[in-house]
């Protein structure tokens, strides 16, 4: 099992799942079902986002209102070389972690000024600003938006085109999101971090900067989400400002909350569970009844606030208490 991933029942779970991650592929395509590769392809792309929210969120205590501003920075780095015919993929690549490392830096700067409800809104009013720009940007689609025709252009064994190179480029990102973060978190800056969420105060009195900590983690996280975003518009080949909007960024913290707030593997557990929700609970309520399919966003609704009413620590939380009654309950 590999070493950064937990020694209990819920270790050997994750451990599964991503081994099923691993050849979902295959499988689906030995089912002929590329619908469900291109859906799960989509999913681990939000969760990457979520990942990167939770390294802020979840351990450090910034809650983000505008975080999709770097899955829209992210996408527009690969869209707008595209429009002028330029598909190299390193480029892209490069331009995404520069742009939003430096967006990221901007805004968290000012943002970690300040804390609770001040830091969220004006982590939404720089999204909001990015937002308007890029509507106001007639020259490549404005609100419209912005086709892409070919992915990133990287070597052939790097290649990106076709559904399962991609697919496993959305992969292999995933674990070396997981894995990145896990060793920040355990390693001395992650202690930093995560205490500062809880006594801010006493780190300063022991000596740390914890407004550099937090704005390099900060960083970090736009990076990674960055990175999310290009991916995402070399999935869809279409880009448009309605990628960052807020809506998209609560979404985000659904996710994490949804599936533990402040846990490794809860972002892929409350995207895969979100997304899963969002795609097929319109089918089953218009199978209920036509006339209620217009309604699913009730019961979706409901569910969320239920999970977390009633949820503590969300899926990952559920899961762990079901593991503990296990180990209880065995000889």
């Amino acid at each position: 099992m590999m070493a950064w991933l937990p020694s209990s029942n819920s270790g050997r779970c994750y451990c599964l799942l991503l081994v099923l991650l691993a050849v979902a592929p295959w499988i689906f395509q030995w089912a002929d079902q590329p619908f469900l590769l291109d859906l799960l392809s989509r999913g681990l792309i939000l969760a990457i986002a979520a990942t990167s929210l939770n390294l802020i969120m979840g351990f450090g205590g910034m809650v983000s209102l505008g975080h999709a501003a770097f899955i829209g920075i992210g996408a527009y780095c690969v869209g707008i070389p595209a429009y002028y015919d330029f598909y190299n993929g390193w480029f892209h690549l490069g331009l995404t972690i520069v742009v939003s490392a430096s967006f990221a830096l901007l805004a968290g700067a000012v943002s970690l000024r300040t804390k609770g409800v001040y830091f969220i809104m004006i982590t939404l009013a720089f999204s909001q600003m990015i937002y308007f720009t890029f509507v106001s940007l007639e020259e490549y689609g404005g609100d419209d938006g912005l086709v892409i025709y070919l992915r990133s252009e990287f070597p052939d064994f790097l290649t990106m085109q076709g559904p399962v190179a991609l697919y496993y480029w959305i992969f292999a990102t995933l674990l070396l999101t997981l894995f990145l973060v896990h060793r920040l978190i355990h390693a001395h800056f992650g202690r930093v971090i995560v205490g500062a969420k809880h006594n801010e105060q006493r780190l300063q009195s022991l000596g740390f900067d914890t407004y550099r900590y937090r704005l390099v983690c900060y960083v970090i996280s736009g990076v990674i989400c960055g990175l999310a975003g290009m991916l995402l518009g070399n999935f869809t080949g279409f880009i448009s400002p309605e990628m960052m909007s807020w809506i998209r960024s609560g979404e985000l913290i659904f996710m994490v909350v949804m599936g533990g707030s402040g846990f490794l593997f809860g972002p892929l557990l409350g995207t895969g569970a979100f997304v899963f929700l969002e795609q097929y609970l319109p089918e089953f309520m218009k199978f209920l009844n036509p006339s209620w399919l217009e309604y699913w966003h009730l019961p979706f609704g409901l569910l969320l606030v239920l999970l977390v009413l009633f949820g503590k620590g969300g899926i990952h939380g559920m899961l762990s208490k079901l593991d503990s009654r296990t180990r209880q309950s065995g000889p």
